[in-house]
């Protein structure tokens, strides 16, 4: 089998058709307030969200201007880049791409870099071991596909129309969760009703396996922090016989749990149990939340993602490497809970109804950035066809 250039491509070096913009400034004489590290620099979108401040940073930094790609050279497997709507520094270990005109549309350029052709290719000539970092030197000289301006624009207008779909679930995400913060700020913080410790809603820690009682063949699954993905998301659990358990699986588990880790809480790594088919054991990093019943539970779940509850972590964690809270801590976070079981109700019904939406919401996003990267591979590829 042999494989062709697809009609009207050719065949081109990356240093033909792109340049990399060195431009050093260093951040105390940089006229601009915008300073982008690769730790700014979000996977799977185009888009800058979050910068820095020259003021932040020290040693020569690299400048942008508006339209040039930022893409981050160093960890490339980590698909970093974006493209800049305003002038700028950023890290050195980034690459400032700028598209060569009559060679490739500015416009096409991010999502050349962002295809799976250009990608892989990025990460298989990185260099070094803990830190694989791209040269410019090879990458200049890597030849790629490339269709006419005429197709490049086609192929780019698709593109920023699918990406336009992402962005705006990702518009509607940002605002549901803001008024999803807000309503727990307005309904579980009201302080109109009354201030209860969770300690008091609640027992932390209400069942541990004990060693000398605990069968050596208990069976159960083992929940530990690593586990919990990302937030309200749990991953696979793994299997275990007690005598060859993890010595930190000791917090029993039951349903309506709540989950709360108690090193970096204010990562919210957390999760509420809401069906259990097998016994399930925690890790002793977590403190098991058993609620005194499910509205109580569903509110208490909802408050541990509020600000109020980051800050009271931040002011009440010990150490540095693995700065952590304790159970006893949580405890003393207070809520505010109207005496009304109607009340109670109404406002678990509406933290639940926001909290489904963003979960639609994410579907939404995640269904949308597939369709975008299987048209990008297809519509950009690798621009051959098989003979």
């Amino acid at each position: 089998m042999n494989n062709q250039l697809k009609t009207g491509r050719k065949l081109v070096k990356f240093g033909d058709i792109a340049q990399n913009v060195a431009v050093r400034v260093d951040p105390a004489e940089a006229k601009t307030d915008i300073y982008v590290g690769l730790e700014h620099l979000d996977p799977d979108t185009l888009h800058l969200r979050h910068w820095g401040h020259p003021s932040d940073v020290i040693g020569q930094k690299l400048a942008f201007k508006k339209g040039d790609v930022i893409f981050g050279r160093r960890r490339a497997y980590q698909r970093k880049l974006a493209v800049a709507e305003f002038d700028g520094i950023c890290s050195a270990h980034a690459m400032v791409v700028r598209a060569k005109p009559g060679m490739i549309l500015p416009e096409f350029l991010p999502f050349f870099l962002q295809s799976d052709m250009f990608m892989e290719r990025a990460i298989e000539i990185s260099v070094g071991s803990l830190s694989p970092t791209i040269n410019w030197k090879t990458l200049k000289e890597q030849e790629f596909p490339l269709p006419p301006i005429e197709e490049q624009k086609r192929i780019a207008d698709i593109l920023w129309a699918a990406d336009e779909a992402v962005e705006k679930n990702v518009d509607l995400k940002h605002g549901n969760h803001e008024l999803y913060l807000s309503c727990i700020e307005k309904y579980v913080f009201d302080e109109t009703n009354i201030e209860t410790k969770v300690s008091d809603l609640a027992i932390i820690n209400k069942s541990v396996l004990s060693e000398s009682k605990t069968p050596k063949d208990y069976r159960f699954s083992y929940l530990d922090i690593g586990t919990v993905i990302a937030p309200k998301t749990l991953g696979e659990l793994t299997n275990h016989v007690f005598s060859e358990a993890p010595s930190r699986a000791r917090r029993v588990v039951n349903r309506k749990d709540i989950l709360l880790a108690t090193v970096r809480p204010n990562l919210q790594s957390f999760i509420r149990i809401t069906e259990i088919k097998e016994p399930v054991v925690a890790s002793t990093g977590f403190a098991v939340i058993t609620p005194q019943s499910d509205v109580i539970g569903s509110i208490l779940f909802h408050s541990f993602f509020s600000k109020r509850f980051a800050y009271f972590c931040e002011a009440r964690v010990t150490g540095t490497s693995y700065p952590a809270i304790s159970a006893k801590d949580i405890g003393k976070f207070k809520v505010f809970v109207p005496s009304s079981e109607e009340e109670k109700t109404q406002i678990q019904k509406k933290l639940e109804l926001l909290d489904r939406a963003d979960s639609a919401l994410d579907s939404n996003i995640s269904r949308l950035r597939e369709v975008k990267r299987l048209l990008l591979n297809e519509l950009i590829g690798i621009g051959v066809s098989h003979v």
